[in-house]
Protein backbone atom coordinates (compact mmCIF):
# COMPACT_ATOMS: atom_id res chain seq x y z
CA UNK A 1 0.00 0.00 0.00
CA UNK A 2 1.26 4.00 -0.58
CA UNK A 3 -0.27 5.38 2.44
CA UNK A 4 -3.49 6.74 0.74
CA UNK A 5 -6.69 6.65 1.46
CA UNK A 6 -7.74 2.81 3.09
CA UNK A 7 -8.42 0.11 0.72
CA UNK A 8 -6.53 2.11 -2.36
CA UNK A 9 -4.33 -0.49 -3.39
CA UNK A 10 -0.55 -0.13 -5.00
CA UNK A 11 0.00 2.46 -7.31
CA UNK A 12 2.47 1.58 -10.11
CA UNK A 13 1.10 3.03 -13.83
CA UNK A 14 0.69 0.36 -16.93
CA UNK A 15 3.97 0.61 -17.00
CA UNK A 16 5.46 -1.08 -13.82
CA UNK A 17 7.10 1.96 -12.51
CA UNK A 18 5.44 4.27 -10.39
CA UNK A 19 1.91 6.00 -10.81
CA UNK A 20 2.68 9.80 -11.49
CA UNK A 21 0.01 12.29 -10.82
CA UNK A 22 -2.53 12.92 -13.94
CA UNK A 23 -3.40 16.35 -13.10
CA UNK A 24 -2.13 19.09 -10.13
CA UNK A 25 -4.92 21.93 -10.81
CA UNK A 26 -8.60 22.06 -11.48
CA UNK A 27 -10.00 20.29 -11.96
CA UNK A 28 -9.25 17.88 -9.04
CA UNK A 29 -9.46 14.65 -10.63
CA UNK A 30 -9.34 10.82 -9.01
CA UNK A 31 -11.55 8.29 -7.67
CA UNK A 32 -10.10 10.16 -4.61
CA UNK A 33 -10.13 13.46 -5.68
CA UNK A 34 -6.18 13.55 -5.33
CA UNK A 35 -4.89 14.35 -8.67
CA UNK A 36 -3.58 10.54 -9.25
CA UNK A 37 -5.64 8.09 -11.40
CA UNK A 38 -5.02 5.25 -8.26
CA UNK A 39 -7.90 2.75 -7.73
CA UNK A 40 -9.07 0.68 -5.00
CA UNK A 41 -12.04 -2.11 -4.34
CA UNK A 42 -14.22 0.60 -3.22
CA UNK A 43 -13.93 1.93 -7.25
CA UNK A 44 -16.08 0.06 -9.19
CA UNK A 45 -15.62 1.94 -12.25
CA UNK A 46 -11.97 1.95 -12.73
CA UNK A 47 -11.25 5.35 -12.81
CA UNK A 48 -7.72 4.51 -14.24
CA UNK A 49 -6.75 5.94 -17.29
CA UNK A 50 -4.82 9.36 -17.71
CA UNK A 51 -6.50 11.02 -20.51
CA UNK A 52 -6.22 14.45 -21.46
CA UNK A 53 -9.68 14.95 -22.87
CA UNK A 54 -10.60 16.45 -26.32
CA UNK A 55 -14.12 18.04 -27.76
CA UNK A 56 -14.67 14.91 -29.32
CA UNK A 57 -14.22 13.03 -26.74
CA UNK A 58 -16.62 14.71 -24.37
CA UNK A 59 -19.02 14.84 -27.06
CA UNK A 60 -18.73 10.65 -27.55
CA UNK A 61 -19.21 11.02 -23.89
CA UNK A 62 -22.09 12.62 -23.68
CA UNK A 63 -23.86 10.75 -26.30
CA UNK A 64 -23.73 7.60 -24.03
CA UNK A 65 -25.13 9.00 -21.16
CA UNK A 66 -21.75 10.54 -19.20
CA UNK A 67 -21.84 14.60 -19.32
CA UNK A 68 -18.42 15.74 -18.36
CA UNK A 69 -18.71 18.80 -19.64
CA UNK A 70 -21.49 20.45 -17.87
CA UNK A 71 -20.21 22.14 -14.52
CA UNK A 72 -22.02 20.40 -11.70
CA UNK A 73 -21.48 23.30 -8.99
CA UNK A 74 -23.42 21.30 -6.26
CA UNK A 75 -20.88 18.55 -6.38
CA UNK A 76 -17.62 21.42 -6.76
CA UNK A 77 -17.32 19.87 -10.91
CA UNK A 78 -16.49 22.85 -13.07
CA UNK A 79 -17.02 20.52 -16.58
CA UNK A 80 -14.15 19.32 -18.47
CA UNK A 81 -12.95 21.63 -21.45
CA UNK A 82 -10.75 20.17 -23.96
CA UNK A 83 -7.05 19.67 -23.16
CA UNK A 84 -8.15 18.86 -19.46
CA UNK A 85 -6.49 15.66 -17.73
CA UNK A 86 -9.23 13.30 -16.26
CA UNK A 87 -9.21 10.04 -14.71
CA UNK A 88 -11.34 8.01 -16.88
CA UNK A 89 -12.80 4.71 -16.44
CA UNK A 90 -11.03 2.22 -18.53
CA UNK A 91 -14.30 0.48 -20.00
CA UNK A 92 -15.62 4.08 -21.15
CA UNK A 93 -11.90 4.66 -22.40
CA UNK A 94 -11.99 1.35 -24.68
CA UNK A 95 -15.80 2.44 -25.71
CA UNK A 96 -14.04 5.27 -27.45
CA UNK A 97 -11.17 3.64 -28.74
CA UNK A 98 -13.81 1.07 -30.29
CA UNK A 99 -15.52 4.00 -31.93
CA UNK A 100 -12.59 5.89 -33.04
CA UNK A 101 -12.55 8.59 -30.15
CA UNK A 102 -10.18 7.93 -27.57
CA UNK A 103 -8.56 10.55 -26.32
CA UNK A 104 -4.15 10.82 -25.81
CA UNK A 105 -3.59 9.30 -22.68
CA UNK A 106 -0.64 9.91 -19.78
CA UNK A 107 0.80 6.16 -19.41
CA UNK A 108 3.10 7.33 -16.55
CA UNK A 109 0.14 8.27 -14.87
CA UNK A 110 -2.58 5.46 -15.82
CA UNK A 111 -2.89 2.56 -12.99
CA UNK A 112 -1.71 -0.82 -14.22
CA UNK A 113 -5.53 -2.02 -13.20
CA UNK A 114 -6.71 -1.01 -16.59
CA UNK A 115 -4.84 -3.45 -18.31
CA UNK A 116 -7.46 -5.84 -16.99
CA UNK A 117 -9.67 -3.85 -19.54
CA UNK A 118 -7.45 -2.68 -22.01
CA UNK A 119 -4.41 -3.81 -23.97
CA UNK A 120 -0.96 -2.44 -23.51
CA UNK A 121 -1.01 -2.19 -27.45
CA UNK A 122 -3.64 -0.39 -27.52
CA UNK A 123 -2.58 2.40 -25.15
CA UNK A 124 0.41 3.16 -26.70
CA UNK A 125 -0.58 4.47 -29.85
CA UNK A 126 -2.32 7.11 -28.03
CA UNK A 127 0.64 8.01 -25.45
CA UNK A 128 1.04 11.77 -24.81
CA UNK A 129 4.33 10.73 -22.86
CA UNK A 130 5.91 8.12 -25.32
CA UNK A 131 9.74 9.24 -27.22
Amino acid sequence: MDGGPPGREQSLNVLGTPLAPCSQGEPVTGFYRDGDCATGPDDLGRHTVCARVTAEFLAFSKQRGNDLSTPVPQFGFPGLKPGDRWCLCAARWKEALDAGAAPRVVLTATHQKTLEIVRLEDLKPHAIDLS
